[in-house]
C-alpha cells in the first residue's frame, strides 16, 4: 500500500497527477522559451561597411557583426591557427584574423571580395569565426556570339566543328 490514508481521507502531501503534468508541462516550456532566446541573441549578426566602424560606441563595438571588402592584394599571411589579411573598402582598410574551423573558400584570394562574420577586439582588429568570398568573373553573362564550355571557359565557335573525313 504506497499510499497512507489519514483520518480525513487524504492521501497525504502527495500531488494529483494532473497537477505534476501542468508543473511538468510548464518546466518544459520554460525551457524551450530559454533556448529559443539565448539561441536567437547569439546568431543575431550586424551588418556594417569599414567606414562605419569608426563610429561604434559602447555594445555595439562588442556585439557580433558581419564586414564586407575587397581582400587587399599582397595581405594574406597564413599563421600557425590563424589567416590573417587586409579588407579595403573605400579607401578603408581592416585588419582580419580569421580563426574558424572551417577551410577558407577556393575562391579567396587576392582582390576577391570577401564577407567576414565575428567581432572586433579592443585594438581595432576584427576576429572572424567565418569568411565567405564572391568572384564576379564566375558570374558574369557571357557575351553574345560566346558559348561557355562545361570547364567555365568561353568558346569563339558558336557551332561544334564538323568531324569527319574530307572527300
Amino acid at each position: 500500500m504506497p499510499f497512507a490514508q489519514n483520518r480525513s481521507g487524504h492521501r497525504g502531501p502527495w500531488m494529483k497527477a494532473s497537477t505534476k503534468f501542468l508543473i511538468g508541462s510548464g518546466i518544459i516550456v520554460a525551457t524551450l522559451v530559454l533556448l529559443a532566446y539565448v539561441g536567437f541573441t547569439q546568431s543575431k549578426t550586424y551588418y556594417h561597411t569599414i567606414s562605419e566602424l569608426s563610429t561604434l560606441h559602447g555594445h555595439a563595438l562588442h556585439q557580433r557583426m558581419r564586414v564586407s571588402g575587397d581582400v587587399q592584394r599582397g595581405s594574406i599571411q597564413h599563421l600557425a591557427g590563424s589567416t590573417d589579411f587586409v579588407l579595403a573598402e573605400q579607401g578603408r582598410d581592416l585588419t582580419v584574423s580569421y580563426v574558424g574551423r572551417d577551410p577558407l573558400p577556393d575562391t579567396f584570394k587576392d582582390g576577391s571580395q570577401a564577407l567576414v562574420e565575428g567581432h572586433l577586439t579592443s585594438d581595432g582588429r576584427f576576429v572572424a569565426e567565418q569568411v565567405q568570398t564572391k568572384c564576379a568573373s564566375h558570374y558574369e553573362a557571357s557575351p553574345p556570339g560566346m558559348m561557355p564550355s562545361p570547364s567555365g571557359q568561353t568558346n569563339n565557335n558558336s557551332v561544334a566543328p564538323a568531324l569527319g573525313k574530307k572527300s
